[in-house]
């Protein structure tokens, strides 16, 4: 799966979704402190996924209602980086059809899979 993993997201998370093999392009590596609005023009850019800790997309997508090829918000707070970054592997690899498209949020323990309008 294509992802653009936005700066807000911890680099073991980046690091685990590179060798369980999806193709993953990292803001922090890239061009960090980009803006949000840049942030998700280059993911729909990319056609890739959005992952990212930072609640101001739901903004972007609902109330300016701007397109985009799918969202990934984690809400994991408090737990260790690695634990992160296995919850989100297992989030991307048990709904890779759903995640595109579709903005999603990722708890300890749920995933919400809103599609968009």
């Amino acid at each position: 799966m294509n992802l653009l993993i936005d700066e807000s997201v911890d680099r073991q998370i980046v690091e685990k979704l590179r060798r369980d093999g999806h193709n993953v392009v990292y803001v922090s590596d890239m061009d960090p402190g980009i803006s949000d609005d840049v942030v998700l023009s280059t993911a729909n850019s990319m056609r890739a996924l959005l992952v990212t800790a930072d609640k101001d997309f739901g903004e972007l997508v609902f109330r300016r209602q701007q397109i985009n090829a799918g969202v990934l918000l984690i809400r994991l707070a408090g737990l260790p980086p690695q634990s992160k970054a296995e919850l989100v592997a297992v989030a991307v690899r048990d709904h890779p059809d759903e995640l595109p498209g579709a903005f999603s949020a990722l708890s300890p323990g749920m995933i919400r899979i809103r599609n968009q309008p």
